[in-house]
């Protein structure tokens, strides 16, 4: 299978798909956004992995753990491999190995190797880093309110590690919505993928 080539993990313009990752801490309002842009702009959305796997487990009756780490990042690996076989050209992500990676290290200790060198062969070709300007919503899966600007300097410190090319992104509702398109457009990636 075909992968990604060129600067900071992206496509080319030879037809690769481009992703666009929306990440950050718990309850800022990734979900919402990463769905509204996948609808903007006709495009696949990949669901965080993470979630749908701790909702699971919730669902047995218990909480993740280490061993749940690599488990995740397969699902992770899985999906994106299916976004890559679709053929799109562009690919919205809600959250994606970087965020597993780094929350790997912060629950558990160091990340496996292979785990960092997948999300390093796999970065998006963006990354909209949601802002903690949006109230703390419970959810049974989030646990950290008191945390979430901790968790934003060390997610802007990781995708910097990783080195990722990342836009700010805050405001509520339309604002949000509006902020990422500006930042969008402004980038310059979707003048290689699919529809504006």
């Amino acid at each position: 299978m075909e992968r990604r080539s060129g600067g900071r993990g992206g496509g080319t313009d030879g037809g690769v798909m481009r992703r666009i990752v929306v990440t950050g801490p718990e309850s800022t309002g990734k979900t919402t956004l990463a769905a509204a842009l996948a609808a903007r702009f006709e495009a696949p959305l990949l669901a965080e992995a993470a979630r749908a796997f701790a909702e699971a487990r919730r669902a047995e009756g218990r909480e993740l753990a280490a061993d749940d780490a690599a488990p995740i990042a397969r699902m992770a690996i899985a999906a994106d491999d299916d976004a890559v076989a679709s053929g799109a050209p562009l690919v919205v992500c809600d959250t994606d190995l970087v965020s597993t990676v780094l929350y790997t290290r912060h629950y558990y200790g160091p990340a496996p190797v292979w785990m960092e060198d997948a999300a390093r062969a796999r970065r998006g070709d963006l990354y909209l880093l949601c802002d903690v300007d949006l109230p703390w919503i419970p959810d049974g899966v989030r646990d950290r309110p008191d945390a979430r600007a901790a968790f934003h300097r060390l997610f802007a410190e990781t995708l910097r590690e990783f080195d990722c090319t990342v836009l700010g992104i805050g405001g509520a509702g339309d604002a949000r919505l509006a902020a990422a398109l500006g930042a969008l457009n402004a980038s310059g990636l979707l003048t290689t993928a699919g529809p504006r």
